[in-house]
């Protein structure tokens, strides 16, 4: 049985830009779609801009013998996502321009 989506959700100024994120994706809980990490999706405050997807990696589900364990969730830390949100802008997201959504691949889990 799947389990629901955690509403987690900051906001939070980097730069004097006022930002918006919300945890939009948990990974999967079954072993048998485990490409797709959880992502966090960042915007900022007021107006239409350009939005930032912060992927996060898989982690890997535990077997043991015939048993699957689901992975615990891992705990969102804003100070992380923060992080997260400011590597990204090194990357080259501006939170000011217009278009697609940047999609920044994180190396770590944000807890």
């Amino acid at each position: 049985m799947p389990t629901a989506k955690r509403s987690i959700q900051s906001a939070v100024t980097i730069d004097g830009i006022p930002l918006v994120w919300h945890l939009h994706r948990e990974q999967p809980g079954s072993d048998e779609n485990t490409e797709m990490g959880m992502c966090i999706h960042v915007k900022v405050a007021e107006g239409v801009r350009r939005e930032l997807h912060l992927e996060y990696p898989v982690w890997v589900p535990n077997k043991q013998g015939l048993l699957w364990t689901p992975p615990p969730r891992p705990t969102i830390t804003p100070a992380k996502v923060q992080a997260h949100i400011k590597e990204a802008m090194q990357a080259g997201w501006d939170p000011e321009s217009r278009g697609k959504p940047y999609i920044y691949h994180v190396s770590e889990l944000p807890n």
